[in-house]
């Protein structure tokens, strides 16, 4: 009987289905385990080959933990909201549901082709109205909401609201916006609703303010940093400018501290926590206050080194400061405006990683020196970062690279406060160990005893204080945008006030178009019906606003990070209508125990989703204040791109081998249109780019059009992608996950190589051969005996297979299933036990064949819930050995001897042995030299 997988694997996935094989259950008596995938955003292009990578790690873990007798829950869902759905929207017209309504379903069939065994019953949507309720929710929380640091979490808004009763907010220990003013319980009862509710929003852990923000004008939008590329916009290549708007925000910075402790407690890649580490950025210092001349203004800086505070040479703002405008002079005026005209251009990741550029303007205005009272010039630059610490720096030149530069440049002043330092020379040098000299109360201090000083002599002024300072910003909530979450907000006097949750979920409005609106509205602008009405509790029409029952609506909706931030937990309870989860459900599954995804989401989702886990669990929601014990980040499948060369001049293309000593531009071409001798299809590729319909072509002497070859991140956008669909139709799933797995480790990226997948196709062809007599029913049950070469292979098998998958070693039992393969073919093992243990073995791996050969073994139970072979350590000890039987040093044949034998046993045996008599010729050897477990050589 042929190996037919296109029929074997259709076979089983139906049933699976059917079955419901993977459904997990709630409560179970057995033992959870939560196996996690980041689920995808389903974009039109579907699967390529480089994404089912994760998956298949996963769900070979998961099937691993279910033969353990596991309850393993391993669901899947969409990340459904984002921008290419919506930009798709606004080119076609065709409203962003309907489009990705239609590439889930193309995900879903590529997803249950390969065999996946997700529980779909659990399946979420972000842009479902059913999960994007709870979504909703949660905002209504973290907005009721405000962080006390006294007892170190977030409390409920109403226990703020008591204090402020009680006794004002003097002796209010919370995080909250700088600018707050202390008043007194009567003040708080004689404030207006209008100001109480100002006040809150300073306190709340998601409140309006403006926020200077990365605004894409061709995209309508603001975008996040890692939206932007080379300071355009990764989608469509549109400039972005730096902008302040009134934004929705996220207090996270209140979690900075926690989110680094936390880092301590789960099993994450060290390079992802390092990641997270320095975006929270924690630095231990001084807040130092500077007074303007001739203002009422201060500058309040921050600095790990204000020990260095004598060797201020200038002042530095952002150029986005809202100090820039009051303090800069007329003569300086049109100079400053041009230059921050020129900075909101740049994306601040452009400016962060720009050392060399050197730019900057003088504001004509002076601080004063807190010690020598002596004038410094303030200037702005955009190396230095509105949103970072306080927005302004102390220049020390002596002692930072960049004010070094900033000063050589612009011809300022370098003051060297380090005494024996040559400046020129050693400048940046460690100054650990460097006295302090320029200043009386530092003069010949070490460093560390210096900075504690400067502190104290600060304090004393009335001019700075000790402070921890997070490089981690509170993150903006709120996108210019259609396809996203709405804001289950509506405002009366220009407050926000939240929808009560019995009226949640708050749906998208249909719109006509989806750009913002004339007047530069989001595009909910558009919406025709989109106020509350307060009185019915739905939203009506806007004609209907009077603003007295009837209110406008948030025109905002959420990022793309808001649904994200929470479906794990979802996922646990998905179908609860009344509640985000039950306690007794999420009291049993916990928390994730394998998380397998993208590193690149490590300052995004991955940091976010954190935040968000504590937030909850300060608010008893959750049992845990991480959500995923251990995290893999799984490496990238490269695809391996084709180049054409275009002269540099002209249309002319010239072939690979001909391109030397020539100025050429490499344009990618289909990979599709290229053979496996790297030719290219010219008619091919001048019907796919029209653009060069009439181009000409210079090929090699042969005729041929060579291509280039390079290896890159596999993409739409450098047609280098291989479609599974494809794979699968000529090869089979399970040739496919297993290939995947053996391009090597788990972490690593790999090239993609389409060739290579003909050794695990090979191989499942030899174990389908394997299994043949009880396929072809010519075996009587498999009651054939055993042999010690069999257990003796299954058992070596069963210890590495089980240490492989526990330790993520995937690539590795994909040889040891080969040679296991191999040897029992050799063995003409036909013995049904062995076999059994051999499948559930592969299974994890190459699910569709295994569920074929486990039922032609004679079972009706799917594999899946067949036990784990156990490992017996009894079959790989060896009770004889084959000794060689030398004479005077040179081997003449073998004795299969038990290693029981004693020196004098084996000794005996050998001299009895009819091949020795031969060789001794009837005489006495001199010496018989007996190595038990080595060798006998008989010495004549």
């Amino acid at each position: 009987m042929q190996y037919n997988f296109n029929e074997i694997e259709a076979k089983w996935q139906k049933y699976w289905a059917e079955n419901q094989t993977f459904r997990a259950e709630n409560n179970s008596d057995k033992k959870k385990f939560y196996v996690l995938d980041m689920f995808p955003y389903p974009s039109g292009a579907g699967l390529h080959v480089g994404h089912p990578l994760g998956y298949i790690a996963s769900d070979i873990y998961a099937r691993y933990k279910r033969h353990q007798g596991f309850n393993v829950l391993h669901p899947q869902g969409y990340d459904s909201f984002g921008l290419p759905a919506e930009q798709y929207a606004i080119q076609t017209g065709q409203h962003p549901a309907i489009t990705t309504a239609a590439n889930i379903k193309t995900y879903r069939r590529q997803l249950d082709q390969l065999g996946f065994s997700f529980d779909w019953s659990r399946e979420v949507r972000t842009s479902s109205p059913e999960y994007y309720k709870w979504t909703q929710w949660i905002f209504i929380q973290i907005f009721n909401s405000w962080y006390n640091k006294d007892t170190d979490k977030a409390e409920d808004i109403d226990t703020l609201i008591a204090i402020f009763e009680a006794e004002g907010n003097a002796n209010v220990n919370a995080v909250c916006d700088d600018d707050i003013t202390v008043f007194s319980a009567e003040d708080w009862t004689a404030f207006s609703e209008v100001e109480k509710q100002e006040i809150l929003l300073k306190y709340r852990l998601t409140y309006l303010a403006d926020t200077e923000v990365n605004w894409c004008p061709a995209l309508g939008t603001v975008l996040a940093n890692d939206e932007i590329v080379n300071g355009v916009s990764e989608r469509g290549g549109h400039p972005v400018v730096r902008k302040k708007m009134t934004q929705w925000s996220m207090r996270i910075s209140a979690y900075a501290q926690r989110l680094l402790d936390g880092l301590d407690t789960i099993d994450w890649p060290q390079p992802l926590k390092d990641s997270q580490t320095n975006w929270i950025g924690r630095s231990e210092g001084a807040s130092a206050i500077f007074n303007v001349n001739g203002h009422d203004e201060t500058i309040e800086v921050f600095t790990t080194r204000p020990d260095t505070i004598f060797g201020v040479s200038f002042m530095t703002l952002a150029p986005e400061h809202e100090l820039v405008g009051k303090i800069t002079t007329a003569e300086y005026k049109d100079e400053v405006e041009a230059y921050i005209e020129a900075t909101a251009k740049r994306s601040e990741r452009d400016r962060m990683a720009d050392v060399k550029t050197i730019s900057g303007a003088f504001t004509g205005a002076y601080a004063e020196h807190p010690f020598t009272k002596e004038p410094i010039p303030i200037w702005i630059g955009d190396y230095v970062l509105a949103g970072y610490g306080t927005g302004a720096v102390m220049s020390v030149p002596c002692g930072d690279q960049r004010d070094y530069d900033f000063a050589k440049h612009f011809n300022l002043p370098i003051p060297n406060i380090f005494e024996g330092i040559d400046i020129s020379e050693e400048a940046f040098a460690d100054k650990d160990k460097t006295i302090i000299a320029n200043s009386d109360f530092l003069n010949g201090l070490p460093y560390k005893k210096a900075v504690k000083r400067a502190i104290f002599e600060l304090e004393k002024l009335g001019q700075g204080k000790g402070k921890v300072n997070y490089r981690l910003r509170d993150a903006v909530f709120s996108r210019q945008r259609y396809w996203g979450e709405p804001f289950p907000v509506y405002y009366v006097d220009g407050m926000p006030q939240m929808i009560a949750k019995e009226h949640l979920p708050i749906e998208l409005p249909e719109v006509e178009k989806y750009l913002p609106t004339e007047t530069g509205e989001p595009p909910l602008g558009n919406a025709e019906v989109w106020a509350w009405d307060t009185v019915a509790n739905r939203v009506v029409a806007n004609s209907k606003i009077d603003h007295t029952t009837v209110f406008p609506l948030e025109l905002n909706t959420m990022p793309g990070w808001a649904g994200s931030s929470q479906y794990f937990n979802r996922y646990m309870d998905p179908n609860n209508n009344d509640e985000i989860f039950s306690k007794k459900t999420i009291g049993y599954w916990e928390d994730v125990d394998l998380y397998i995804g993208g590193s690149e989401h490590a300052t995004g989702h991955l940091l976010y989703s954190r935040f968000w886990q504590k937030f909850m669990f300060d608010k008893g929601l959750v049992p845990k204040d991480e959500f995923a014990k251990k995290l893999i980040n799984q490496g990238m499948i490269t695809g391996t791109s084709a180049f054409v060369y275009r002269a540099e001049n002209g249309k002319t293309m010239i072939s690979k081998g001909l391109i030397a000593d020539k100025n050429v531009v490499p344009i990618h071409a289909d990979v599709s249109l290229v053979n496996a001798s790297d030719e290219l299809d010219i008619d091919g590729f001048k019907k796919w780019r029209e653009e060069y319909a009439d181009a000409e072509f210079i090929t090699e002497d042969d005729g041929t059009f060579k291509v280039g070859r390079e290896v890159e991140k596999m993409s739409k956008s450098k047609f280098n992608v291989v479609n599974p669909d494809a794979i699968c139709e000529e090869y089979g799933a399970d040739s496919l996950r297993l290939y995947e797995m053996f391009l090597g480790p788990l972490e690593q990226s790999k090239p993609w190589n389409t060739a290579g997948i003909t050794g695990t196709h090979g191989f499942l062809k030899k174990l389908w051969k394997l299994y043949a007599p009880f396929i072809d029913g010519s075996q009587d049950n498999g009651q054939e005996e055993s042999s010690k070469e069999a257990l003796k292979t299954l058992h070596k098998t069963i210890k590495k297979v089980q240490e492989d998958i526990e330790n993520f070693s995937f690539n590795t039992s994909v040889s040891t299933f080969m040679i296991a393969v191999n040897e029992l073919s050799a063995q003409k093992c036909a013995n049904k036990e062995v076999l059994e243990a051999l499948i559930i073995l592969v299974s994890p791996y190459a699910p569709h064949i295994a569920e074929e050969l486990w039922s032609k073994l004679g079972h009706t139970e799917s594999i899946a819930t067949a036990p784990f072979p156990k490992f017996e350590e009894k079959y790989l000890k060896e009770s004889s050995k084959e000794y060689p039987i030398s004479f005077n040093g040179k081997m003449k044949f073998t004795m299969e001897l038990s290693l029981d034998l004693s020196k004098d046993e084996i000794e005996a045996a050998v001299m009895a042995n009819e091949k020795t008599q031969q060789q001794l010729q009837g005489r006495e050897p001199k010496k018989v030299i007996v190595v038990p477990g080595k060798i006998v050589n008989i010495v004549g």
